[in-house]
């Protein structure tokens, strides 16, 4: 008799156990809508936005012996080496905020007039949104700059996030990302190479200059790279529902197809 009553528990628990392997299956198919790739995509999002919040916990609390003693070596640097600090001034301009959203603009445009205007708005969409985004948590944080004697740059509103930070990681991430299926395979390694290399040393700009403190640039790099990941993994998912060939974006770019429209 207990073999019996227990008969049915043991067909539910089975049938629990087999919706449960499907559900995962389903998941990790490269041939549906989620699939490996987008599902790794959507996990990678959020194990960036980790490190975030620990560094938003971090701009709360007090001063911390990182960001003073980096701020205080570097600040002394700058007064010994004005040459230096001259360069560093035209560099973090050159590669500020502005320029890069000029820079998406006109990618967009030529995207737009080319013939791809979903990867247009894909472009605008992850700049116009990571930016306000950046400027929205400056808001919430309302985290000082540095105060250093003898400065020798000066920037407007709060600290954290780095906006510098933010949009070149933005801006050189959806240029590279919207060009790679134009490039060879060696040319794809360059043009990342290149977008970090611009992306670290924008960073290290605002540091140096003593207008920000490190976790306020690493920050930003950090909250670019999720807003980046995100909205790619969206416009993945678009592309998978439209019966598109999967594509993983960091290799292929974001849409693969672009390149016979924009050589065409």
């Amino acid at each position: 008799m207990g073999i019996i009553a227990s008969a049915p528990g043991s067909r539910e628990r089975m049938r629990n156990q087999l919706q449960g392997r499907r559900w995962i299956r389903a998941r990790l198919d490269r041939d549906r809508d989620l699939g490996l790739r987008l599902t790794i995509a959507c996990f990678a999002a959020a194990l960036v936005m980790i490190p975030f919040t620990l560094l938003l916990v971090l701009a709360k609390l007090p001063l911390n012996d990182l960001d003073g003693e980096v701020a205080a070596d570097l600040h002394a640097y700058a007064l010994d080496h004005p040459g230096v600090t001259r360069v560093l001034i035209v560099w973090t301009d050159l590669f500020g905020p502005w320029p890069w959203r000029i820079a998406v603009i006109a990618l967009a445009c030529w995207l737009a007039w080319r013939g791809a205007p979903r990867l247009a708005a894909w472009a605008l969409t992850t700049v116009i949104a990571g930016g306000l985004l950046g400027l929205a948590i400056k808001v919430v944080v309302a985290r000082a700059r540095p105060h250093l004697p003898d400065p020798v740059a000066l920037a407007p509103g709060d600290s954290f996030p780095s906006g510098h930070a933010v949009n070149v990681t933005l801006g050189a991430g959806v240029v590279v990302l919207a060009l790679l299926p134009l490039l060879p395979r060696w040319g794809r390694r360059l043009a990342w190479t290149i977008a970090w290399f611009l992306v670290v040393s924008v960073a290290y700009t605002r540091i140096a200059l003593g207008v920000h403190w490190v976790s306020d640039a690493v920050a930003g790099i950090v909250l670019g790279t999720a807003v980046i990941a995100a909205t790619t993994a969206a416009f993945e998912t678009w592309r998978r529902e439209q019966g598109r060939r999967p594509a993983l974006p960091p290799l292929d770019g974001v849409e693969p197809e672009s390149v016979r429209v924009t050589r065409g």
